[in-house]
């Protein structure tokens, strides 16, 4: 179509023409408004759904998973070494050493007269501390048959405790073997060559399974006490952490007291967990996060950790920067946990006060509405859990925060990344026996050697005087 022929066309023509690219028009129109309706519908979701990205500070998230930023090079380098003023500390000397070594000179450097005989003036004291040789040494006994010269009858002597007929390790051994399968997360290859680069002992595969075996057993006999101890505290810690057996999904649960520590291993994550191990017992206090299986815990009062609610209001306020409310309540959580820490400074009429305004704040701020999503869901948690909010407030001997079971699960953590999996139930079990005992060991001050030690009984060295 060009000029010439739209010349050439007639007057009615020209308009069906013009009416033809009218309504071509008007439905590319239509389309158009439709397009643009859509975009800005899509826009919108997009914007809802958009969250910040997921770190420690707004989510259970792990640090070790936080994207690691460069760092400002406007940023003040501190320096290195202790900060100025800071006493000097120095490796305090053993008043009772094993070994003295008294050094006198001999001879004058000077005139080479002999100084044998000479007195000499102390005038400096140095401390070496040194590791002996870590050799094993092997205990051989020898039974001897004898026959009683009345009876006729034979008879073999009593083995001594460490000891015993059949033993193939001394205690010390085995629980140098558990410990650094269970406290260093060593793999079977590396307790191997670990055993005989540094003590010199060549053990199998199999037998450091065997001496795993005997040491979970053995754990397993104390878990009953520590069970019980764990019923009849009124303040309990609990959290739970994912875990592999045989490559299937299972779960570790921490229970944990002032005087206590209990691992339980299980295939589920449900409330029959809790219900295994407390039984009939109902604590007074039960602190733990806000999964479900946790808030049906038999107990008269809840503590929710602040750490995990403090994580979750950080991803309101990023996701929704201009909003008060998110802001406002870490602000009020942050303050009643440093009132807590402050107990003992404030007379109790002055603590009472705070305490009560911290209550008045906390009401003010869940009557708001609140049109996000996800700032309404957690002032609807708040309302429901009101009075599980600041329990610590009120009772001295519970903490704001979870961090007490938390610990209690981070070496099973880290044995995990470094293990990768238990390949059957029994190391499962084994190692959370042994966690227990080692966890409530260190909480009276024994420590984790010690701890493991007491589970093989005494060691073979020194020998006892009865058999030299």
């Amino acid at each position: 179509m060009n000029r010439n022929y739209l010349e050439a066309l007639k007057k009615e023509e020209l308009i069906e023409i013009i009416m033809q690219q009218y309504e071509q028009m008007v439905k590319m129109q239509a389309a158009f408004e439709k397009l643009q309706a859509d975009y800005e519908v899509l826009k919108m979701k997009f914007e809802q759904n958009q969250k910040p990205p997921t770190s420690s500070k707004n989510s259970s998230q792990p640090p070790s998973r936080d994207q690691k930023g460069n760092a400002s090079k406007e940023k003040h380098k501190h320096r290195h070494g202790p900060p100025k003023g800071h006493e000097k500390h120095e490796r305090k000397l053993i008043a009772d050493p094993n070994h003295v070594i008294e050094m006198r000179a001999t001879r004058c450097l000077d005139c080479e007269a002999s100084l044998e005989g000479e007195q000499g003036q102390l005038v400096k004291v140095n401390q070496i501390t040194e590791l002996p040789e870590a050799e094993a040494q092997v205990i051989e006994v020898r039974y001897y048959e004898v026959g009683c010269p009345c009876c006729g009858r034979k008879q073999l002597a009593q083995s001594p405790v460490g000891l015993e007929m059949g033993r193939r390790f001394g205690a010390r051994l085995e629980a140098t073997v558990v410990y650094y399968r269970q406290e260093q997360h060593m793999s079977y290859q590396r307790t191997q060559k670990a055993m005989l680069d540094l003590h010199g002992v060549t053990i199998s595969q199999g037998g450091i399974d065997k001496i795993m075996k005997r040491g979970g057993k053995q754990a397993q006999e104390q878990v009953g006490v520590i069970e019980t101890a764990i019923q009849q505290n009124p303040v309990i810690h609990c959290d739970e952490t994912g875990s592999r057996v045989e490559n299937n999904n299972w779960w570790e649960w921490a229970f944990c007291t002032a005087t206590a520590v209990l691992h339980v291993l299980r295939f589920n994550r449900s409330s029959d967990v809790i219900q295994d191990v407390m039984g009939n017992a109902q604590a007074e206090v039960w602190v733990s996060d806000c999964y479900l299986a946790q808030l049906k815990s038999p107990a008269k009062q809840r503590q929710l950790c602040m750490a995990h609610q403090l994580r979750n209001l950080q991803a309101v306020v990023e996701a929704h920067p201009n909003l008060r409310w998110p802001q406002a309540m870490p602000f009020l959580f942050r303050y009643a946990i440093h009132l807590h820490h402050q107990r003992h400074q404030l007379s109790q009429q002055q603590f009472a006060d705070r305490v009560a305004r911290i209550e008045r704040y906390t009401d003010r701020l869940l009557q708001h509405s609140l049109s996000p999503p996800d700032a309404a869901r957690l002032c609807r948690r708040y309302l429901k859990y009101r009075q599980h909010l600041f329990v610590f407030l009120y009772r001295s001997d519970v903490e704001p925060t979870n961090n007490v079971a938390e610990r209690a699960l981070r070496h099973s953590v880290v044995h995990r990344k470094v293990t990768g999996c238990f390949r059957s139930d029994w190391g499962a079990n084994a190692y959370a026996a042994l966690a227990s005992v080692i966890d409530t060991a260190e909480l009276a001050g024994i420590h984790a050697f010690d701890a493991i030690q007491g589970l093989f009984g005494p060691p073979a060295l020194p020998i006892p005087v009865s058999c030299e």
